[in-house]
């Protein structure tokens, strides 16, 4: 049988994984345009696009974060930052969407702190069900 890694480990690696795989390869990334800048360069209308009122106050305009000189280094702490910022994004919205699900405990559900049930006791932990209160 594999050994078994907790979730925290398998956190901090993936998470470890990604930030220095961001971080080392993409000042690698390919300077040349994507295809929807290519085709629009092909078809003579790249120069009539305009940016987006959002895109003029972006973090981190152009893939290079700003106030680093050196190009890549800008691109590698862009990737680095950007890394982070989706997995904190994701880890929050994840987090909330649990604690919604489950709730706080409370006195009306079997295995809360004020109702004296087990979680084993539970009809949704496939036990058997609660006793009912005492009259």
């Amino acid at each position: 049988m594999p050994a078994r890694i907790s979730m925290k480990a398998f956190v901090a690696v993936a998470v470890a994984l990604a930030v220095g795989l961001a971080f080392a390869v993409s000042p690698y990334a390919s300077s040349h345009p994507d295809g929807l800048e290519r085709v629009a360069a092909d078809k003579g209308f790249a120069e009539q696009g305009r940016l987006h009122r959002i895109q003029h106050d972006a973090p981190v305009p152009d893939y290079a974060f700003p106030g680093i000189d050196n190009p890549r280094l800008a691109t590698a702490v862009a990737g680095f930052a950007g890394t982070l910022t989706v997995f904190a994004l994701a880890y929050g919205i994840g987090f909330v969407l649990r604690r919604r699900a489950t709730g706080p405990p409370s006195a009306a559900r079997p295995g809360g702190a004020a109702g004296g049930g087990s979680p084993a006791a539970s009809p949704l932990a496939g036990g058997p069900p609660a006793a009912p209160p005492a009259a």
